[in-house]
């Protein structure tokens, strides 16, 4: 099987994790990761090698996807180790702030946007000229927050939205590259450890939600969307291209890491 190329932003940790180790041990992949922390992409590098031998399958940015330098360098690694990419899959995101927008400040808002929206931009700007000659694929993470309201969530939920038209727009745009958005559902990550923590006064009641979600163990595991992204990063089906899918969806049914197909 050929090894593809993929860049996975916030790799370091949750999804993005879980998407690059399965990307190496499952889909003999080559990943260029990129987040902040250089000792958890230390150990990231560890991992792929005691888990799979596959070390050497696996490069890393240590810095902010807001920075275009780390972004374009991501690009050019990718290209310099390994002559092509085939996908870039943007997961690094962030909640914050958690307020009413009646009360949330409004740098917190453009910070969120800059991480939640402009990076994957900048990100696919860079990375379109390559991924054109592959033909290959985008893959976006989205969230249910883009089509329901939840209290104090104002900002993250319109990011994911835009984040939607992002991908219907590409889909349109660039007609040989994939472009798809992907709702993980609610997953045992740090994010809900921050919700769960210190989103009761901006969200109220809705907060409940997540409490009960983590007491009664019905948090999906990181693995599971993970592995979502990567199959379709790795065999992008076309016909998909330009919508946003939930990550247990029948059209994910193949894309699962249940199915022995893939």
């Amino acid at each position: 099987m050929s090894s593809k190329v993929f860049i996975i932003t916030g790799a370091s940790k949750g999804i993005g994790k879980a998407a690059t180790l399965q990307a190496i041990g499952k889909f003999n992949a080559k990943v260029v990761a990129i987040a902040r922390s250089q000792d958890l992409l230390d150990q990231l590098v560890k991992q792929a090698e005691s888990d799979f031998g596959k070390g050497d399958h696996l490069k890393y940015i240590v810095g902010d996807v807001c920075d275009e330098k780390v972004v374009h360098k991501a690009v050019n690694v990718a290209i310099d180790s390994w002559g092509q990419l085939d996908s870039v899959i943007a997961n690094a995101g962030v909640i914050e702030p958690i307020a009413p927008i009646a009360e949330g400040p409004v740098e917190g808002w453009k910070r969120l946007f800059d991480i939640n929206v402009f990076s994957i931009i900048t990100l696919v700007q860079a990375a379109l000229p390559s991924l054109r000659k592959s033909k290959g694929s985008i893959v976006i993470v989205s969230s249910g927050a883009a089509l329901k309201g939840y209290k104090g969530w104002g900002a993250y939920g319109a990011s994911k939205a835009t984040v939607n038209h992002i991908a219907t727009t590409l889909a349109v745009e660039e007609p040989d590259v994939t472009t798809i958005a992907l709702r993980p559902g609610v997953v045992d990550t740090e994010m809900q450890g921050l919700i769960r923590n210190q989103g009761e006064q901006g969200m109220k009641e809705d907060h409940a939600k997540f409490i009960e979600l983590h007491r009664d163990r019905k948090l999906v595991q990181p693995e599971d969307p993970g592995h979502v992204l990567v199959a379709l990063a790795n065999n992008p089906p076309k016909e998909l291209s330009g919508n946003m899918y939930s990550w247990n969806d029948q059209e994910m049914k193949l894309f699962n890491r249940s199915q022995n197909s893939l």
